[in-house]
């Protein structure tokens, strides 16, 4: 108690007399500081100073027991108490005479007594109350409880703790003191002593938690009011120190401190208990304390955000905050969750779902802020999406043995939605590679002039960009740090598809068809053999068909860029997409098993269906191609040697030769720039339009044109001469291939040698055999389908028509009155 041997002489000497003095009396019936006055003397003191010291003091142990905090209320008009005031007040200034027999000290005994005495009832009793108001009783009884300790060592109880507490009870019947209060004392003194002393000594909390277990069932019988006021304060400045660490316990908590922790919480938890009477409530409570303190850790987060001078250091710091979150719920799981899990059955689920709600703001708020994709936000992203996972993970194993399974923890965590949002921002960033690849299309196109002189491969400059810009597209795409690659390449794709499927359209477009190139056929005529102006009229006739032409190809050739050499081009252009999507897709496909959606084998598997709407353009527009090519070829730029000249007049005079020689010269263009994979189909296209040509010529020639049977050989001969073109001694399209696509002109030559009367009696027969017993009567008009066939009527018809013979001009004179001129 810091009382030096000198002082405590003197108090004992002091004791001894007063013992003797009122010998017989118990130590209750004694105002012991009145005694204490009298008994000393300055003789006692080493000097007048500490004698005066001496006095103040136990007449202010007399004005705090007797006026300041008496057991019973003093009336206001109690003239004791005036009394004792001015005598206290007195004595303060001037020291009191305290002799036996003294005036003053005999006054202040009595109206000590008087004061000390008094009852509820008015009676006098026996025992004096002059230290049992409180809270002076509680602070005196405190003060004696400090001498537990070791002076040299403040956080060691002395080993004569216990008879100390023993001699310090004794003192109950004057302090007013009984066993719950002494509980409650030495519980504040023991928490007191382990927080002034730095908290470093943990037995000390763990016995006042002890002693608030045994004031936590005091309380349940006291009703006593100033009881209440007393524990309520105690408990209530307890319960603000705990709860102040346990709102930052990670703060203040660790692995090798958990028990320390534990102790706390049951303090909170004794404490509230006892102030609340009903420890539901503090369900609640404890659920809004780990709430806070949450907030309080994000709040320390987010402090270190605000320093931030820009938009740009917050990317890695949400990133970083996510990682802290994770080893800070798992921390929470492995050290404080088992134990916090004795007050709450679902402590690190609602745990994790309060660092849940936490991040998920300011990850609400980020993605809030989010324009365009970038690595830094995917990478925020990427980092919630794990934290979410491990969270969830955290709550699920927790809850395994709950009633709900968790299902109530899970719903107070709404998903981040981390994998939707970045498949919008990927979605986005798909939208704008795509409008920018169209933008390239449209651009690339508008200053194509389908030159295949451009680059050694033959193709448009244009298909070089294009494919450069889907090629950085679909790299950048897969240099995208995220994990749903196989998902949202589809998207990609299908868009890359559509662009170079507009790109394919455009290369088509303006081309033309085989209808564009083919002249169209003049109206059925008869021969006239007799005619003395046949020459005339057949140079007329010439003259017309071929302006009738050359009005037709004006307006197929007006943008310039239909040339030969410019549709070899656009071929070989749709050539090269072809193979570069192949490429493409293959790529694809490696990227994709290569990436973190490498599991998603269905979904590689199907990107061999990527690009395949342009694959499929290609291929048919390759086709498509081919036979304008070809048919521009032989019907509109070899028009003058095939239409306007083969067979005009006299058929030996006007063979297939020139038609021939300038033929070669086309094919010998196409195999020097057509790409060698559908030179093949090129040239047999223009074969195939060679064919159609002739027999064009052959049937649909008009007035210009007649045939005798002597003819036949000629024309045989020529068609052999056109068949060899192709076969070129063995170097040109295979023979069986010609033979193929030149069955229906080998089979309708043999018509030409065939007589008259044999034509017209197949004719007839044909006819009946089409239009049934209708046609006996009446031979109807075969249509014209184009459909060249030996055995078609149209196609005898016409054989008839072009026949130079008397007996067939005749017949259709007779049957059709066909006439002898256009």
């Amino acid at each position: 108690m810091r009382v030096s041997e000198q002082i405590d002489s003197r108090v004992r000497r002091a004791l001894l007399r007063v013992a003797a003095a009122q010998l017989g009396k118990r130590i209750e019936s004694i105002v012991l500081p009145v005694e204490m006055l009298q008994q000393l003397k300055p003789s006692d003191f080493p000097n007048q100073w500490e004698y005066e010291a001496w006095q103040r003091r136990n007449l202010k142990l007399l004005e705090a027991g007797l006026l300041l905090h008496p057991l019973l209320p003093l009336d206001k008009t109690d003239t004791a108490a005036q009394q004792l005031r001015q005598i206290i007040r007195g004595a303060l200034e001037k020291p009191l005479e305290t002799g036996k027999n003294n005036e003053s000290m005999q006054a202040l005994r009595s109206i000590a007594l008087s004061l000390a005495c008094r009852t509820f009832d008015g009676s006098v009793s026996e025992t004096s109350h002059w230290a049992d108001g409180f809270p002076l009783n509680l602070r005196i009884y405190q003060m004696l409880l400090e001498a537990c300790f070791d002076v040299n060592d403040e956080t060691s109880v002395i080993e004569e703790v216990d008879e100390v507490l023993e001699l310090v009870k004794k003192t109950w019947v004057v302090l007013g003191m009984n066993q719950m209060l002494h509980d409650l004392c030495f519980l504040w003194i023991l928490f007191n002593r382990y927080v002034v002393t730095g908290q470093v000594e943990s037995d000390l909390l763990f016995a006042a938690n002890n002693l608030l277990m045994e004031v936590e069932k005091d309380a349940k019988a006291m009703t006593d009011p100033d009881y209440s006021k007393i524990i309520s304060s105690t408990l209530g400045t307890i319960l603000g120190w705990a709860e102040k660490r346990l709102l930052a316990y990670h703060n203040y908590f660790h692995s090798d401190n958990t028990e320390t922790m534990e102790c706390v919480v049951s303090m909170v938890v004794l404490s509230a208990k006892i102030m609340v009477e009903d420890i539901s409530h503090e369900y609640h409570r404890t659920r809004k304390e780990i709430d806070l303190a949450r907030e309080r850790i994000m709040e320390k987060l987010k402090s270190s955000k605000r320093s931030s001078k820009n938009q740009q250091n917050q990317f890695p710091f949400l990133s970083i905050l996510a990682q802290g979150v994770s080893t800070l719920a798992f921390s929470e799981k492995a050290i404080f969750s088992p134990l916090l899990k004795r007050w709450h059955p679902l402590a690190a689920g609602v745990a994790v779902a309060t660092l849940h709600s936490c991040y998920g703001n300011e990850l609400k708020q980020f993605v809030s802020g989010i324009g365009d994709l970038t690595p830094d936000i995917l990478q925020v992203l990427r980092a919630a999406d794990k934290l979410e996972k491990d969270l969830v993970q955290i709550a699920v194993e927790n809850s395994v043995d709950s009633e709900d399974g968790g299902k109530s923890i899970i719903r107070e965590m709404p998903p981040y939605e981390a994998e939707s949002v970045i498949s919008n921002l990927v979605k986005s960033w798909i939208t704008t590679r795509l409008d920018r690849l169209k933008e390239w299309v449209d651009r690339n196109l508008q200053q194509e002039v389908w030159d295949p002189q451009t680059n050694k491969e033959n193709f448009a400059p244009s298909a070089v960009e294009v494919l450069r810009i889907v090629d950085e597209a679909l790299e950048a795409f897969f240099l995208l740090p995220i994990s749903m690659h196989a998902v949202l390449l589809p998207d990609l794709t299908t868009g890359i598809d559509r662009c170079i499927l507009h790109y394919i359209s455009k290369a088509k477009s303006g081309c033309g068809s085989q209808s564009t190139f083919v002249p169209s056929m003049p109206v059925l005529t008869r021969c006239s053999t007799h005619s003395k102006f046949v020459g005339v009229f057949k140079r007329k006739e010439k003259f017309q068909i071929a302006q009738g032409r050359k009005s037709q190809v004006g307006t197929t050739n007006s943008n310039g860029s239909l040339g030969i050499s410019q549709l070899c081009c656009r071929i070989n252009t749709l050539q090269h997409f072809r193979i570069e999507l192949d490429v493409l897709a293959k790529r694809a496909t490696s990227h994709v098993r290569n990436s973190e959606s490498a599991h998603l084998d269905n979904v590689a598997d199907g990107m061999g269906k990527a690009f395949e709407l342009s694959t499929t353009a290609c291929v048919e527009g390759i086709k498509q191609l081919c036979e304008i090519t070809a048919y521009k070829i032989v019907f509109h730029d070899l028009s003058h040697v095939l239409w306007d000249g083969l067979y005009v007049g006299e058929v030996s005079s006007s063979r297939i030769e020139p038609f021939l020689l300038e033929l070669e010269q086309y094919l010998e263009v196409i195999s020097l720039t057509v790409h060698y994979r559908v030179r093949t189909r090129v040239i047999t296209e223009v074969m195939k339009a060679s064919f159609d040509g002739l027999l064009l010529v052959l049937l649909a020639g008009g007035p210009p044109r007649a045939f005798h049977l002597q003819d036949y050989e000629t024309i045989a001969d020529d068609f052999k001469s056109l068949c060899d073109l192709f076969w070129s001694n063995g170097d040109g399209l295979p023979a069986d291939l010609i033979q193929k696509f030149s069955t229906t002109v080998s089979a309708i030559l043999p018509l030409f040698h065939t007589d008259t009367d044999s034509l017209i009696e197949q004719f007839q027969y044909m006819t009946l055999d089409t239009y049934g017993s209708s046609a006996k009567s009446k031979l109807p008009l075969p249509p014209t389908t184009g459909q060249w066939n030996p055995t078609e009527p149209n196609t005898l018809l016409r054989v008839l028509c072009y026949r130079s013979d008397e007996t067939a001009a005749k017949f259709l004179k007779k049957t059709y009155n066909l006439p002898k001129k256009l």
